[in-house]
């Protein structure tokens, strides 16, 4: 693994460290083939800081706490974008005109704001209202969570939304190109930075539906199963869980009851 090429130098030790500290930290299992994208995601940080190897500022990471944060950040993945998977909205607009009680939604791995807002848009055509749900929007990385927070969003990610009128204001000046979501629609959404692995989870109030889609697959099946249990500890009974749609929880019927398009209701 160390190549001549290389600003830093970088070993297969170096990389199975990296392996066990973010599993340690966040839960995410990387695999064999991900060493060249450790490096390329930690050579900018080795660059500010002056550091001439991994190994450095792995040793660095290791004695500073307030470092793990930023580890953490460079070694998520988001990618993410408004009405992914949209069967998903569809179904949720269903559960809603059924008459069902929704009026708590958290999103568990909002990355840079594209779901919880399409939650948010999807929920208030459904009750032609911005008061009637509240929504928890949370992530592991605390960049991401920012970005979610400003709203802000290049036209041509906007563009292509049937809605974009109703809930977004075009930039002008220094903002042209750019979007910014309603205030109305951001009231709806309360940002916080959450951990998974967290022992206990600051949810405080049963959910109506979870989102937690394209999550677990950065998971071990043991560690999959322990996250899960904790959401479902935080939906109602007859309530939804969304997954991603290579996510299948077939471990889990004791709790959960497949509907269909990898979503679940709780018993």
């Amino acid at each position: 693994m160390t190549d001549p090429l290389r600003d830093f130098e970088y070993t297969p030790a170096d990389f199975n460290v990296v392996r066990e500290l973010i599993r340690q930290a966040a839960g995410i299992r990387l695999a064999d083939s991900k060493d060249s994208l450790v490096y390329s995601r930690l050579a900018p940080r080795l660059r500010s800081f002056g550091f001439k190897s991994v190994k450095e500022y792995l040793a660095f990471l290791m004695e500073n706490d307030e470092e793990t944060q930023h580890f953490i950040n460079l070694l998520t993945t988001n990618l993410t974008s408004f009405y992914r998977e949209p069967h998903h909205f569809e179904i949720l607009t269903e559960f809603v005109k059924s008459g069902e009680k929704v009026q708590r939604v958290w999103c568990s791995a909002s990355s840079t704001g594209e779901e919880p807002y399409s939650i948010a848009m999807t929920l208030v055509k459904a009750f032609e209202s911005f008061n009637a749900c509240k929504i928890i929007a949370s992530d592991i990385d605390s960049n991401v969570l920012a970005k979610a927070q400003k709203g802000i969003y290049a036209l041509k990610q906007v563009d292509v939304l049937a809605d974009k009128k109703r809930f977004f204001r075009k930039g002008t000046g220094p903002n042209i190109g750019f979007a910014k979501v309603i205030p109305e629609l951001k009231k709806m959404i309360e940002f916080k930075r959450i951990n998974l692995m967290d022992e206990r989870l600051p949810i405080n109030e049963l959910q109506d539906v979870i989102f937690c889609r394209n999550v677990m697959i950065y998971f071990d099946r043991e560690t999959q199963l322990e996250i899960l249990k904790k959401l479902v500890e935080k939906l109602r009974p007859g309530g939804l869980y969304v997954a991603g749609h290579s996510e299948h929880f077939s471990g889990m019927s004791e709790y959960l009851h497949p509907i269909g398009k990898t979503v679940y209701m709780k018993k």
